[in-house]
């Protein structure tokens, strides 16, 4: 810092000089302005990024020192902003943690603590099965949240539609069939009365909810082995259901609960349940026109979740949707823009092992079509059978038939649903 060359620059390019009081007054601004520009670099180095933020807690604001300093400090801003994000984070965890967080494990809403074991394990999500919730299901789902690796969060979800699709009605207060809510209550009737559920289940620390229903079916008659909608869809009218949809959509979110739109692209006019065989949709010719609207105004208003059918779309391929890259990646993702996560219906479903697939295998395919978390049905064997699923989700990364890549991207969305942020 002393070397002759620099002091004689510094000397042939310095100004004339000042009298005492103006020398002295410069060199206390000087001091000052480095003192500014050294206190902002301490402070946007230490701040902390918001829980809804992806880079690593270094404030992106504009900067109140002189332009001069911002050129100096700029270049370290930017390495330190893009230093840190979920991704970068995710890529340092091992395939089996990164599988383990791509399931939502069944289990019974009278008895959670039987997730315990796979939840230490790093699942993403548990799905509740039953008709009746304890009253002390909060305090019980608190105890096995607990054991989330990192205390990362859990996606708790179940099934709460209305009608005859109600899993914890006893705690949160009933609903009617969603052809009821679309033929007698306004948009504004929907989104008040499923606000008031959601926040009883929020309270219960019940954060997802597989609703609502977005199929465009005016069916007049209860779902079945033969019509997987029927009361389950607010109307056989593309319009009404997808203000409905919308309305029931929000109303969750204002309660502080997480929807999952589904199925898609739409099991309106199916030719069959898929939970209990093969079952097709009409063809995506007709879909685009009557069934995709609902979703598309989902997407617009910021739906968070959509669940992609097993049913098999005429014109789309020949595995069911839900396995489907052309479904999930080029039309869902690609053409429609959305930008959340993907959730699977069961891969239990009898469709599903009917296009020759069991559920480890179903999982690999649902996640290699862009799928990013995997359901299945509560049975006697759920540990053996999530095992199973991380086990041939890790085999194939191992060999190449899933790319870490695409698994990355998959454990992403399901904490982006969450808003976690591994670099906070």
């Amino acid at each position: 810092m002393n070397h002759p060359s620099y002091r004689d620059r510094r000397r042939a390019t310095a100004p004339p000089r000042l009298p005492g009081r103006a020398r002295n007054a410069r060199r206390l601004s000087a001091a000052a302005a480095v003192a500014a520009m050294l206190l902002v670099g301490c402070d946007t180095g230490t701040s902390k990024a918001s829980p809804h933020s992806s880079g690593s807690g270094v404030s992106l604001a504009p900067s109140a020192t002189p332009s001069h300093s911002r050129s100096t400090f700029a270049p370290a801003l930017t390495t330190a902003a893009t230093a840190c994000t979920n991704s970068s984070k995710l890529a340092g965890w091992s395939n089996r943690r990164l599988a383990m967080l791509t399931i939502a494990v069944p289990v019974s809403e009278t008895s959670v603590s039987d997730a315990t074991s796979e939840v230490s394990a790093g699942a993403g999500g548990v799905l509740l099965f039953g008709s009746k919730a304890p009253s002390d299901l909060g305090s019980r789902l608190t105890t096995l949240k607990s054991h989330v690796p990192g205390h990362l969060g859990l996606l708790v979800m179940t099934d709460e539609e209305g009608g005859g699709i109600q899993r914890m009605a006893n705690l949160v207060g009933s609903l009617p069939w969603p052809a009821y809510m679309g033929a007698h209550w306004t948009p504004a009737q929907i989104q008040q009365n499923v606000t008031k559920v959601a926040k009883k289940m929020a309270a219960a620390q019940v954060n997802m909810d597989l609703a609502p229903v977005v199929d465009v079916d005016g069916r007049n008659v209860a779902p079945s082995h033969t019509n997987p909608d029927g009361w389950r869809s607010f109307s056989g009218n593309t319009s009404v259901v997808s203000k409905a949809g919308v309305a029931y959509m929000n109303g969750l979110r204002a309660g502080g609960v997480i929807p999952v739109v589904k199925h898609f692209p739409g099991l309106g006019g199916s030719t069959y349940n898929s939970d209990f065989g093969p079952a097709r949709t009409l063809p995506w010719s007709t879909l685009q026109k009557v069934g995709i609207p609902p979703f598309t105004a989902a997407i617009k208003a910021g739906a968070p979740a959509i669940m992609v059918s097993n049913n098999i779309v005429p014109g789309l391929g020949t595995n069911p949707a839900s396995l489907s890259p052309t479904a999930i990646s080029s039309e869902l993702r690609g053409k429609m823009g959305f930008k959340g996560l993907v959730v699977t219906d069961s891969l239990s479903a009898k469709a599903i092992s009917a296009a020759g697939f069991s559920v480890p295998a179903a999982a690999v395919q649902a996640l290699r079509s862009g799928a990013d978390m995997v359901l299945f049905d509560l049975g006697s064997n759920v540990s053996s059978q999530t095992s199973s699923i991380a086990t041939a989700i890790t085999n194939a990364v191992t060999g190449g038939h899933l790319s870490r890549s695409r698994l990355i991207d998959a454990a992403g969305h399901v904490l982006a649903v969450r808003h976690v942020n591994l670099c906070s």
